[in-house]
């Protein structure tokens, strides 16, 4: 991090706009600022570079959608993921970067090929569209009410969670992970955001102490992050702008793209 170059700053720059967007538009783009900062600066150190830069987002996300989130479901998803982030603090005590990278990207695609299986047999059972007119209305919980849709209870809840906390503790990337939980438990735009935001905001505060302690932020980071900070907000003002020309079945269908966008770069690069 002591010999950045101009253009690798404007990539950071860049990639924390996307930070913003993807808090208050679209949850699976950020997965594309995680290869970015993979990319630029060494794997294990960017997730601590890039924690700040994410609770920031995450702040903005709440103040937007902080109405709309669906607390049973946090509920049911935090005592898994916190076993998921010690799960992910012991990988990191010894992974080196290729590790990290190549472990992330996996589950991503892993996670990407169950969800589209789920869907595809919710489709067949009851009708893609006759599913989402039964469906919450925006800013509500799960389709089939706090047990969401078929295959994505309590059991559910658990395996997304254990993943969701052990991939962004090691590499920041549990935002996939979760979203691919919410599309298949039946979440709308609005609902899935503020549940989101709200996740995500109490799980990336929690993860600071670990991250401290395992030497991810210090002194160095932070000025490095300074700099970056101010980049989010532009990025959060136009997904906003965004968000409410975004077509459901369109907006299912980035966060899905993104998801695997961002397993690929993170296997390939």
């Amino acid at each position: 991090m002591d010999s950045i170059s101009l253009w690798q700053l404007v990539a950071l720059a860049a990639a924390s706009t996307l930070v913003g967007f993807s808090k208050t538009a679209v949850s699976g783009a950020n997965t594309i600022s995680l290869a970015v900062f993979a990319a630029v600066l060494p794997a294990r150190e960017s997730t601590g570079v890039l924690l700040p830069i994410l609770i920031v987002g995450d702040l903005l996300a709440v103040t937007v959608y902080r109405r709309h989130a669906h607390w049973p479901t946090l509920l049911r998803l935090f005592p898994a993921v916190a076993v998921g982030v010690v799960a992910g603090t012991l990988f990191l005590l010894w992974a080196d970067d290729a590790a990290v990278r190549t472990s992330i990207g996996a589950i991503l695609l892993f996670m990407t090929g169950v969800t589209l299986w789920r869907r595809r047999l919710a489709e067949k059972e009851s009708g893609s569209e006759a599913r989402k007119e039964s469906g919450p209305e925006a800013g509500t919980g799960p389709a089939a009410g706090d047990e969401g849709a078929p295959g994505t209870g309590r059991t559910a809840a658990r395996g997304y969670g254990v993943l969701g906390g052990f991939t962004t503790m090691v590499a920041n990337a549990g935002g996939p992970v979760m979203s691919l939980y919410l599309l298949s438990a039946g979440f709308r735009k609005l609902g899935f955001l503020g549940t989101s935001a709200w996740f995500f905001l109490i799980l990336n505060v929690s993860k600071v102490p670990f991250s401290v302690g395992l030497g991810l932020i210090d002194a160095r980071s932070l000025l490095l992050d300074a700099c970056l900070l101010l980049f989010v907000l532009p990025g959060a003002y136009l997904g906003r702008v965004c968000v409410d020309r975004i077509n459901q079945r369109v907006f299912d269908r980035i966060v899905i793209g993104a998801t695997v966008i961002g397993g690929l770069q993170l296997l390939l690069i």
